[in-house]
């Protein structure tokens, strides 16, 4: 009821009508309080200006509004006790202006209660996240503090051994210098004594021949020994006359003076006056016969011989020897070159003995002589792994040398012949010799079969015997090593070894599970399975084999793979056969020499030297050698320079021979007339392996139409002079594994060469191969498009004769070539003048239709013959 009330009465008042109050305004509150303010401008001047006042009502939570300030003149109301009836009316207003709180709906509070659980969850992640960063930072700066102990400790350790190193360098030192002078101690009183010995001696003998009477006995110029004072020093006799002959050579400046004042005992020949009275005796004993009798020495004269060289030999001036020579009509200068025939008219003119050798001689002996059997070593067993490509060589490596070469190789393939050598937990050592498994690297694996004691033929399990692991086992078959089978990839499912073995059969390779001598063993690299086995069966057929190698002598080796490196220059990988190599010795590494820098082993550590059947990078030397030239270390730096250029000289002669000039003039004329087309290409490689195998692969590319000209091979960057050598020929580069240098880079942009990147050689094999193939003539096809027959024939003035057709078959398109037949014998071939369908060019006309046509210089047409149209189409051909 009280309810009722209420409502009832806040509607009257909302209907109530507008009034004025007392202060003249109309509405139903209290007016605005107002306010006077005076507003101050520039100049003095100022103005009334009046402001409202406006406050807003605070209301505190869930308390009564705060009351309204009274009207000015308002009465103030006392508070009295309020009737029960008139509280609900009191209310009204407040509850008006505060508004009833409105219930929350299942919606928003389920969105309220996801909002919460959201930013509850981001909250948790968040701590999470930060939770993570701490502890891998703390991770991290654990980390770097082990390692800044590890090298602290290192540190330590290398201090302390060079302390303890330069401590005991210190201690021999003065050990030595005390054993120096204890041994100049020792002389200097023996000799002493025996100066003391042959004192006494001399004055027995002066004695006994004084008493005798033969010698008057010299006066005492010395004081009695009573009459010297104590302890004072005896005086010294004066020294013997020195004879003229013992005059020393005079010094100062010889004036009138003193050659006047000077005794003639005293004066001396000067050396003038000696040289004089040596060239008299000369010419008297020349005049006389008597001249000393010449040295008759034994020349080896090689082939060519500079003038300097040959009066070395002889030991004869070189002035002597070009007079000589030009009394027999030849000028010549000091550093010309001679041939034998000459040099050896000038030593026979000397009165010289002569051997002639040839130019190959200087190889003789360079590799020793055989080693006795007592001096002989055990050494480690070479083994080379070989196989197809992809069966997994590299991966079996790693697994035995707990490394991962795989991973760094391009396009997962070996690209050079890798020396690795493996120390296995017995202490006994392996050198293995990881080969490329591609067809291009046949040489390369060759010349691994040449140098090794075992081959590990690597067999996948899941696919057999493929192409690669055929030639393997043919070059291990001419090398005459042994065999042993290494079935790898026995984890896939899909292994089958009893499948190899019976395959191996048909390569006359009979294992010993069928009965044979071959040794096989089932192994996994990517799970490490039966690697034990296999280290086993190596050092079993080691022992076999019973290798062993003398260490003291001079390193002999062979050259597995070279290559230029940008701040270490030629770098040679060389595996040493017999011998030990040290830093200093000077080489001959086929036409190449030098003397050892440094060395480092597979790991990248540098070695003071290297003995038999070890892998080691060589550098010093003065270029880049082949890869399988041998290596020799010999005994002087003239040795090795002769031998090298020799070598030199020869490979030059043989490459010139292998492309003659009547060869060349035949390639040129075939390719300007056409027949022969050539892609000139210019290849650089960043070892010598990789280049050979390019270069041979290209070779075999050419044909008789198209052939690949290699203007240019070398190991290294590419230069300005391969960009020039390109632009002049118009050539390719082809660089694989290297970079040209900023200079080069420039000057190929600018000039359009192009030069080509690759690191695997199969892109490079691809890219030529149809480089060629654009060089080939496309082949032409014709392709058939219809027949019209000729219906009637139509004289046309400044036309000619134009042949009413109708299209029996296909499609007759303008533009295309035409054949006319009669009776099935072509009588013409050639190209239609027109085509019109009506009055109208058209551009082709279907079957079934009627048209006109008028053949190109052609006017014998009949009614009946049939008009053939076809299309010429050129088919690029490939190699």
């Amino acid at each position: 009821m009280a309810e009722a009330n209420e409502q009832e009465q806040t509607e009257q008042e909302q209907k109530r009508p507008l009034t004025l109050r007392s202060g003249g305004t109309l509405g139903l509150r209290r007016p605005v309080e107002t306010g006077q303010v005076r507003q101050s401008f520039s100049h003095g001047r100022s103005k009334q200006v009046t402001v409202e006042v406006r406050k807003k009502r605070a209301i505190g939570p869930g308390g009564a509004p705060e009351p309204s300030r009274p009207e000015p003149g308002a009465p103030v109301a006392r508070a009295q006790p309020a009737a029960p009836a008139q509280a609900p009316a009191a209310v009204e207003p407040a509850r008006r202006t505060l508004g009833v709180a409105r219930t929350l709906t299942a919606e928003e509070h389920a969105a309220r209660v996801r909002a919460v659980q959201d930013a509850a969850k981001a909250d948790a992640d968040a701590r999470r996240r930060a939770a993570l960063a701490e502890e891998d930072r703390r991770r991290e700066e654990e980390e770097r503090a082990a390692v800044e102990a590890r090298e602290r400790a290192e540190e330590e350790v290398r201090r302390r051994t060079e302390e303890v190193e330069a401590r005991r360098r210190e201690e021999e030192g003065a050990k030595k210098r005390s054993e120096e002078e204890a041994a100049r101690r020792r002389e200097e009183e023996s000799r002493r004594e025996v100066a003391e010995r042959a004192g006494k001696a001399a004055a027995a003998k002066v004695a006994a021949l004084t008493a005798a009477g033969k010698m008057p006995a010299e006066e005492e110029e010395e004081a009695p020994a009573q009459a010297r004072r104590p302890g004072a020093p005896p005086t010294r006799r004066p020294a013997a006359p020195v004879r003229r002959d013992e005059h020393r050579r005079r010094t100062g400046k010889m004036t009138v003076t003193r050659a006047l004042s000077d005794d003639e005992g005293e004066r001396m020949r000067s050396l003038a006056a000696v040289r004089r009275a040596r060239e008299r005796e000369r010419q008297r004993l020349h005049q006389q016969g008597l001249s000393e009798q010449k040295i008759v020495r034994e020349v080896i004269i090689p082939e060519t011989i500079t003038v300097q060289e040959l009066a070395n030999r002889m030991a004869e001036r070189g002035a002597d020897v070009i007079k000589a020579l030009m009394r027999m009509g030849v000028m010549a200068t000091i550093n010309q070159v001679i041939d034998a025939d000459t040099a050896e008219l000038i030593v026979t003119e000397f009165g010289h003995r002569l051997r002639r050798v040839a130019e190959s001689d200087v190889e003789i002996g360079l590799r020793g002589n055989a080693d006795a059997e007592e001096v002989l070593e055990a050494r480690a067993p070479v083994v080379t792994v070989m196989g197809h490509v992809d069966h997994g060589k590299t991966s079996l490596l790693d697994a035995l040398r707990q490394t991962d070469v795989a991973g760094g190789e391009a396009g997962g393939i070996t690209q050079h012949i890798g020396a690795y050598r493996v120390t296995l937990k017995s202490g006994r050592q392996i050198t293995f010799i990881d080969t490329p498994g591609h067809q291009a690297f046949t040489a390369m694996r060759a010349r691994g079969a040449d140098v090794t004691d075992i081959v590990v033929l690597v067999v996948a399990a899941d696919d057999g015997i493929m192409e690669q692991t055929v030639e393997a086992i043919r070059h291990a078959k001419a090398a005459e090593v042994p065999i042993i089978v290494a079935i790898n990839k026995i984890d896939r499912p899909d292994a089958r070894p009893e499948r190899v073995r019976q395959e191996l059969l048909q390569h006359e390779l009979v294992v010993e599970e069928l009965g044979g001598e071959v040794l096989d063993v089932e192994v996994s690299a990517l799970k490490k399975t039966n690697l034990d086995k296999l280290e086993e069966a190596i050092l079993l057929q080691a022992e076999l084999l019973d290798l062993k190698a003398n260490p003291a002598r001079p390193a002999e080796g062979v050259v597995l793979e070279a290559k230029l490196e940008r701040g270490r220059g030629p770098v040679a990988t060389v595996l040493i056969q017999r011998g030990t190599l040290k830093v200093g010795d000077i080489f001959v590494a086929g036409s190449e020499w030098g003397r050892v820098r440094a060395l480092t082993d597979d790991r990248g550590q540098s070695a003071r030297e290297a003995g038999p059947s070890t892998p080691i990078e060589v550098l010093g030397l003065n270029g880049i050698p082949l890869a399988g030239d041998d290596f020799v270390v010999v005994d002087s730096e003239g040795r090795a320079r002769e031998v090298a250029d020799f070598r030199h000289r020869r490979r030059r002669d043989t490459a010139a021979a292998a492309t003659g000039r009547g060869t060349l003039e035949q390639m040129f004329s075939q390719i300007a007339s056409g027949v022969a087309k050539e892609l000139p290409v210019v290849v650089k490689s960043d070892v010598q392996g990789s280049l050979e195998a390019i270069t041979g692969s290209l070779a075999k590319l050419s044909t008789e139409e198209v052939a690949v000209r290699v203007l240019h091979s070398a190991v290294g960057g590419i230069t300005e002079s391969d960009v020039i050598l390109a632009k002049a020929t118009n050539a390719v580069i082809v660089g694989f594994n290297v970079r040209a240098n900023p200079q080069a880079r420039d000057l190929a942009r600018r000039d359009g060469v192009e030069i080509r990147y690759y690191s695997i050689i199969y892109d490079v094999i691809d890219d030529i191969r149809n480089a060629l193939s654009g060089l080939l003539a496309p082949s032409l096809r014709e392709k058939f498009l219809g027949n019209a027959e000729i219906r009637e024939v139509f004289n046309i003035t400044r036309v000619g004769k134009v042949a009413g057709c109708r299209v029996t078959e296909g499609t007759v398109k303008r533009g295309a070539k035409v054949r006319l037949l009669r009776d099935n014998v072509v009588i013409h071939e050639g190209a239609l003048k027109t085509l019109k369908r009506f009055k109208d060019e058209v551009r082709e006309v279907q079957e079934g239709y009627e048209c006109g046509m008028a053949f190109e210089s052609y006017q014998d047409i009949q009614a009946g013959d049939v008009i053939e149209c076809f299309e010429v189409e050129e088919v690029a051909r490939a190699l």
